[in-house]
């Protein structure tokens, strides 16, 4: 059952989708064309999920559940996998490669390789004070306020 993000209550599950390059208009679209068919019909053993999305900065995805009535089952959690796979086959972009990381520079999303990450840490080119995005957080609440965090206040911050 597709509902507004906004009206999932914060101890909903989050997973977070990062996308390699941010979609074009018509991209996002189509995207949540899909992702609407997508989330009316999702269920686990029979029974609807109640869930939404919001996608942000135009390359992040982010499907809410809430488990209160009914919980994600294994088939359900393969079910938004294959998915997603789907969306990366058609548009050409990762989002399921948890190994990288996003960051802002000024109002730039840029997406970097953990490894180039660890490197321009090294180099200060990024600083505990530099926006990321902590993809880890695992419920609506903790999205909404410690997802787009300084590095300091992330797992990033073993880098710096």
């Amino acid at each position: 059952m597709l509902v507004e993000f906004k009206d999932l209550p914060d101890a909903s599950r989050v997973w977070i989708y990062q996308a390699s390059r941010s979609f074009s208009a018509k991209e996002l679209n189509e995207i949540k064309t899909a992702f609407d068919d997508f989330v009316t019909e999702w269920t686990a053993h029979g029974s609807s999920l109640k869930a939404g999305y919001e996608i942000r900065y135009n390359r992040f995805i982010v499907l809410a559940l809430d488990q209160s009535k009914t919980a994600a089952s294994g088939c359900s959690i393969d079910s938004s996998v294959r998915f997603i796979q789907h969306l990366e086959k058609k548009y050409t972009v990762e989002l399921l490669d948890k190994m990288n990381v996003s960051y802002k520079q000024g109002e730039y999303v840029a997406y970097k390789s953990l490894v180039d990450f660890k490197k321009m840490a090294k180099q200060n080119a990024v600083s505990k004070n530099t926006i990321v995005f902590n993809n880890l957080v695992t419920n609506k609440g903790e999205y909404l306020e410690h997802w787009e965090v300084p590095a300091s206040e992330s797992w990033h911050s073993r880098f710096m």
